[in-house]
């Protein structure tokens, strides 16, 4: 039998849901897919299975995450059953082995409960305008991406020149070219990752999707595929604000050298800060049931 919390799903229940899954799934990784197979790349597009990695396979697999139980059919137990860390009761029911996963992976759980608790526990700061982009090209000849600067070098340094630099995240920071570093008001380190990280900052938002992923079969599917799908949208303002020229790719510029520019960052800034802030709060609840 599961445990006595679980929520037991029908075979009707769990099958529509692992179906609806892989398609949103697919549909979500149908452009990276595309690509791969023709051996082609996007600097905008591609970050999420690139970066942190993700595998579309990985990502079309649904959980039902802790908590809930699947019922067996008539050909036996969910397919789940065959699956690491899941277990099978005497009855046929499938449901996350608890017990297993935390004994595996306990300390990087209560790491991601401490640090995503931290996070929102904080008020979002929004005036970064996202300068870290623009730090990791200052006074480089060299850039990360094959993409022409849009104010060329000499106007992207004066931009990076004339405002604060503000970033609080590391992953973001580790990338700063050596003259930017220096330009910067904080000094993140992976070990006050906890002490810094806030819900205003692009990257934080996007690493829900880490977080979700970490988390593996724990996260229920559609929790996984939002964070998944949040990340994708915020990555967007990421490269629309930085420094890079995207018209090849047909994308509009968020120009925040000018007062409209910041304007229009601030606004969708405050509205990405919104939407992982239900995200991490739904990550937490995870959290707190695997440590329960």
């Amino acid at each position: 039998m599961p445990a006595a919390t679980a929520v037991l799903l029908t075979p009707q229940e769990w099958g529509e849901r692992s179906a609806a899954h892989a398609e949103r799934a697919d549909a979500l990784s149908a452009g990276h897919r595309e690509r791969r197979g023709r051996g082609a790349a996007h600097a905008v597009e591609d970050f999420l299975w690139t970066y942190y990695p993700t595998r579309p396979a990985t990502l079309r697999r649904w959980h039902p995450g802790v908590g809930a139980a699947l019922a067996p059919d008539a050909g036996g137990p969910a397919p789940h059953a065959a699956w690491r860390w899941y277990r099978t009761g005497a009855d046929g029911v499938v449901e996350l082995d608890v017990a297993a996963f935390v004994a595996e992976r306990g300390d990087a759980v209560a790491f991601i409960r401490r640090l995503l608790g931290a996070t929102a526990s904080r008020p979002a700061q929004l005036g970064c305008f996202g300068l870290h982009e623009w730090a990791m090209v200052y006074r480089q000849g060299e850039h990360r991406h094959p993409l022409p600067l849009r104010l060329g070098q000499d106007g992207t340094d004066a931009v990076v020149d004339e405002h604060p630099v503000r970033c609080s995240h590391f992953d973001a920071f580790r990338f700063f070219t050596p003259e930017a570093v220096p330009l910067n008001r904080f000094r993140p380190t992976r070990e006050s990752q906890v002490e810094l990280d806030q819900p205003g900052c692009l990257h934080a938002g996007m690493d829900c999707h880490k977080w979700a992923m970490k988390l593996g079969p724990a996260v229920p599917g559609d929790l996984a595929l939002d964070c998944f799908e949040l990340a994708g949208d915020i990555r967007l303002l990421d490269m629309q604000a930085s420094p890079y020229d995207l018209s090849s790719y047909g994308l509009e510029p968020v120009a925040i050298e000018t007062a409209d520019g910041k304007a229009e960052y601030v606004t969708r800034q405050r509205g990405f800060a919104e939407r992982s802030a239900v995200l991490r709060r739904r990550l937490v609840e995870v959290c707190e049931r695997l440590l329960a």
